[in-house]
């Protein structure tokens, strides 16, 4: 797999938004706190929220389908398991396992 490059660009009070490089590729990313709340109890980096997302699509996509712009939680439209499973890899980084 590429490596995957996730800066922060902005933040405010509603949101994240991030600069994702993967392969000479560019993406533009919204993370709603509330979303990353869902996601991952409050807890954890969203940057690697973002960065496990990338793992979770380039798995299941080429990185030329991703799209160049989009919010996180469009991810389940496409993928109806992506909450499910990266709910799951989050409990397991966070009890060490």
């Amino acid at each position: 797999m590429e490596k995957i490059e996730v800066k922060k660009e902005k933040q405010n009070g509603i949101d994240w938004r991030f600069v994702v490089s993967v392969g000479g590729e560019e993406y533009y990313v919204i993370l709603d706190r509330e979303y990353w709340q869902k996601l991952t109890w409050g807890r954890g980096d969203p940057i690697e929220l973002v960065r496990c997302s990338f793992e979770f699509l380039l798995a299941r996509e080429s990185k030329e389908s991703i799209l160049a712009r989009f919010n996180l939680r469009e991810i389940s439209r496409y993928f109806p398991e992506y909450e499910t499973e990266i709910k799951k890899q989050i409990k397991t980084a966070d009890s060490g396992g």
